[in-house]
C-alpha cells in the first residue's frame, strides 16, 4: 500500500474516541490501536495477538515493549515521512509508549494520534512533538 493510502487510512480514524486497549474505527481507539486497525485496512488482519497493557507501558519495569514489537513487524526509516509511523518518549529517561501516523510534511507537518480526552486527531508535528521521536517505521 503506498504512503499516500496510508495517509488516508490515518486520517480516516480521525473523531474515534479514546478507549484504552481498542482498535475499533469509529467506536473507540488508542494511539495503538489506530496502527493496528491501519495494519488491518492493509493486510486484512493483524500480525500478532496484542496482550493486555496498562496506560504506563511497562515504564515501571523499563521495557520498551511497544518499540520491540515495532521493531518486529515494521521496516525502521531514517528520515520520516507522511505515512510513516512515528514512536515518541513522552518524557526523558522513561519508556516509548505514544504512537502517530505522520500524515504531512513541509511548512505544516502533522500526524494522526489518539490520546486520553481527545480521541484520535491530526495534530501539529510542532517541535516539541518532533524532540519526543525516538524512532520512525514504515509499514511492511
Amino acid at each position: 500500500m503506498s504512503r499516500a493510502a496510508i495517509v488516508a487510512a490515518a486520517r480516516g480514524w480521525i473523531g474515534t474516541p479514546y478507549v484504552h486497549q481498542a482498535a475499533t474505527r469509529g467506536a473507540g481507539s488508542d494511539c495503538l490501536g489506530v496502527v493496528r486497525g491501519i495494519w488491518r485496512e492493509v493486510y486484512g488482519h493483524e500480525p500478532e495477538a496484542v496482550p493486555a497493557y496498562s496506560m504506563d507501558w511497562s515504564e515501571p519495569e523499563g521495557e520498551e515493549r511497544l518499540w520491540r514489537a515495532a521493531l518486529r513487524h515494521l521496516a525502521p526509516v531514517a528520515t520520516p515521512a507522511p505515512g510513516c509511523v512515528l514512536l515518541f518518549r513522552m518524557r526523558a529517561g522513561s519508556v516509548a509508549k505514544h504512537l502517530g501516523v505522520m500524515t504531512a510534511e513541509g511548512d505544516a507537518p502533522a500526524f494522526v494520534h489518539a490520546y486520553s480526552g481527545h480521541g484520535v486527531v491530526e495534530s501539529p508535528l510542532s517541535a516539541p512533538w518532533r524532540r519526543r521521536i525516538v524512532a520512525t517505521f514504515d509499514f511492511p
